[in-house]
């Protein structure tokens, strides 16, 4: 099991909570758990379902918001 924090910062949007609640609802089907905290959305799972989620979540706020950065750091400390 990994561990990752996501923040995704939506740009040159006047929708940007629309933005980021789209890109947080995907993992509702990630079978993942997850933490969602005013900053930032904590994540644990397998390394491929972290990564495939991160994925998800970055392609669904690029097709809700157009521009987006995202900011992430992951770890597999405390295994």
């Amino acid at each position: 099991m990994i561990n990752a924090e996501v923040a995704i910062y939506p740009l040159k949007t006047t929708h940007a909570t629309n933005v980021i609640d789209s890109s947080i609802n995907v993992l509702r089907n990630s079978n993942i758990s997850y933490n969602v905290n005013s900053m930032n959305t904590r994540l644990t799972g397998t390394k491929d379902q972290i990564f495939r989620s991160l994925e998800s979540m970055f392609t669904e706020a690029e097709n809700s918001g157009g521009e987006i950065s995202m900011v992430v750091t992951i770890t597999n400390a405390g295994k």
